[in-house]
């Protein structure tokens, strides 16, 4: 009688522990910038933020400079150039159910990897600090940018993979601009259209309620030839996008943006039931979802 021998690669991989997803609704929730966060990550082609590592991870890791990025060359989760810098991406490829452990994770795969090298970050981290858990918490200090040479020392610069990937990610920027009438709020402009998206940083039932409010007396719009396109849930909130005219562009809808956020934050702190013309503006605007990135 034969016996039947066992296949040592079937057997290691049954005993592999298996990485369990974790889904969060609202990744960036007790950040002090949560909205931005999203906006980063949702909205904005081009941007850096500084970022402060806690303490402890800076006793376990060395003082590298850290930098979140909206996106790194070829949609890298992070990496680490020759002068020691770390730069993590928001917008990436392939992630978990909680972006911020996605995030973190990356963060800390890149301080474990020698300046210059390649960082492999895992596609489902598991269990483990979040940026909550890792970061100095604070407002960002967003920074605009029209290309991506931020990514690049010296000698990525010279990379032929690299460069061609930054021709690419400068070919796709499209105009953006940060408005400053409302937190997370930005104009911008695509091959064909205008428009201002804002983060709401107010909990989605509370934030729909004074949308539908405002919609029903007419107080949804910008101003004159503006159109209420729609919104769409990115992270738990709610993000409300306005189609603009060709004219006026960028910072000249600071003024407009800045009356209807007053009128926002005092219909948000209406109290009591909607009314039937607000509950028929929330059912439609609840069908003006769009999918947007």
């Amino acid at each position: 009688m034969s016996k039947r021998r066992k296949n040592p690669r079937a057997a290691g991989a049954a005993s592999k522990p298996k990485v369990r997803d974790i889904f969060v609704a609202r990744p960036f929730e007790g950040l002090a910038d949560e909205t931005e966060w999203i906006a980063l990550r949702e909205l904005v082609p081009a941007a850096s933020a500084p970022l402060t590592l806690k303490p402890e991870i800076l006793e376990e890791y060395g003082d590298r400079p850290v930098t979140l990025s909206t996106v790194l060359p070829m949609a890298w989760p992070a990496m680490t150039r020759q002068d020691g810098r770390v730069f993590v991406g928001l917008q990436r490829h392939i992630q978990s159910g909680d972006v911020s452990r996605d995030v973190a994770e990356a963060i800390l795969c890149a301080l474990r990897t020698e300046p210059g090298a390649t960082v492999a970050v895992p596609a489902l981290p598991g269990e483990g600090p979040r940026l909550q858990d890792i970061l100095v918490d604070g407002p960002l200090e967003v920074e605009m940018h029209e290309g991506f040479e931020y990514w690049l020392d010296a000698e990525q610069a010279e990379d032929a993979t690299v460069k061609a990937s930054l021709e690419r990610a400068n070919a796709s920027i499209y105009p953006t601009v940060r408005l400053s009438a409302a937190h997370a709020a930005y104009w911008c402009r695509v091959p064909d259209k205008a428009h201002v998206r804002w983060v709401l940083p107010d909990p989605e039932d509370a934030a729909l309620d004074a949308l539908a409010r405002l919609s029903a007396v007419g107080d949804l719009l910008l101003g004159e030839d503006t159109k209420f396109a729609g919104m769409f849930r990115a992270h738990g909130l709610l993000v409300p996008v306005w189609d603009l005219p060709g004219e006026p562009e960028g910072a000249d809808w600071e003024a407009p943006l800045a009356d209807f956020a007053k009128r926002y934050a005092d219909t948000l702190a209406e109290t009591g039931p909607l009314d039937a013309a607000a509950r028929r503006a929330k059912q439609g605007l609840i069908g003006r979802q769009l999918t947007l990135r």
